[in-house]
């Protein structure tokens, strides 16, 4: 079998000679595997180093280097299913690392008679510093994150959803890739739409990737916030790809609205109660991420805080989603994915 392997990427400089060192360090044949380099109109040299990759790389079977014009995420992919020609599609995230067997184990796995497969992604950080550690632990928390079994599970199971996917070919094209309305969201809707297809999607704990988290604690809230906005946006478009743990800040910030309305006539206790409740599971969680990781430092004093907020941001970006469907013109359109014959050679 023959891999397309493509990687999307939007001023990534900072990280592209990491996942190129990745591509190299590959232990499946170099032979067999295309690589897709997507430049989504980079401003950086982000363009001018897959460039310069593809020029001094030739143990590949091919490198391509191509534009999103669109500049989205599902733009992107679309563009990479349009340019893929392998038998096997794998995405790659330019915010991340890669084991050695990472190409490897995922075609082992649909060699195996899987159609789709991915496995554990843990976040990392990009420095060793106590203050990143601190934002490290917040992300890695169930309290902080998500359920998404990737990020925890350690063993082979069918799930709703993977990162770093896998996928034959013949699965892609039924499915007629990716949603370019949803800018946040196409995962949820593209593995929701494969498993109404008939596929079942594989979790193997042996492949292996990480993600890079988001520098600062800024913009962890601006990332969480988009997140929750396109939760709002997307209930308009296919509500059946999410879960219900995805309103759940959206329910807390809508309490914290109700409640405090109450107590503005008088009556406290449905606030007090809400508040007392969550403070010590947030304490709980807090404490509990600080014992397992073993090496304290003072600013793990602000996971606490780190949660609120966290919660609060995805929350209020949930319901400014909502509040934006009536004003979200290409919602009415079907879906519309590139036009480009899959496998399409540029």
């Amino acid at each position: 079998m023959t891999v397309s392997l493509g990687i999307i990427a939007y001023n990534e400089e900072k990280y592209l000679d990491g996942i190129f060192t990745d591509l190299s360090n590959q232990d499946f044949d170099h032979n067999k595997i295309e690589v897709v380099l997507i430049d989504s109109m980079s401003t950086d040299l982000t363009g001018v180093m897959m460039r310069d990759f593809s020029e001094r790389e030739k143990s590949f079977m091919r490198i391509k280097v191509v534009e999103n014009t669109k500049k989205t995420q599902p733009c992107g992919w679309n563009v990479f299913i349009n340019n893929a020609e392998g038998d096997i599609l794998i995405r790659w995230d330019a915010h991340a690392r890669f084991a050695p067997d990472f190409i490897s184990e995922s075609v082992r796995c649909i060699e195996s008679g899987e159609d789709i497969c991915g496995g554990i992604r843990p976040c990392i950080t990009d420095e060793d510093t106590p203050y990143k550690n601190t934002l490290l632990l917040a992300e890695n928390s169930l309290f902080g994150s998500s359920f998404a079994p990737y990020r925890r599970i350690s063993e082979k199971k069918y799930v709703n959803s993977v990162f770093h996917g896998t996928y034959r070919r013949a699965a892609v094209e039924k499915v007629k890739g990716f949603d370019e309305r949803l800018i946040r969201t196409e995962d949820n809707d593209f593995h929701y739409r494969l498993r109404e297809a008939g596929y079942k999607i594989c979790f193997n704990e042996k492949i292996r990737s990480e993600q890079i988290m988001r520098a600062s604690f800024p913009k962890m809230l601006k990332q969480k916030y988009a997140n929750g906005k396109w939760i709002g946006m997307t209930t308009s478009v296919q509500p059946k790809c999410l879960e219900l743990y995805h309103f759940v800040p959206f329910c807390f910030v809508v309490g914290i609205i109700v409640t405090t309305i109450f107590a503005c006539f008088g009556i406290w206790q449905f606030s007090a109660i809400m508040w007392g409740l969550y403070l010590l599971v947030n304490i709980a969680m807090s404490a509990t991420s600080i014992i397992r990781n073993k090496n304290f430092h003072i600013s793990q004093l602000l996971l606490p805080v780190m949660f609120l907020l966290l919660h609060i941001s995805y929350g209020i970006g949930t319901l400014i989603g909502f509040l934006k469907i009536p004003f979200w013109k290409e919602r009415k359109n079907e879906r519309f994915f590139s036009q480009a014959t899959p496998g399409k050679k540029s």
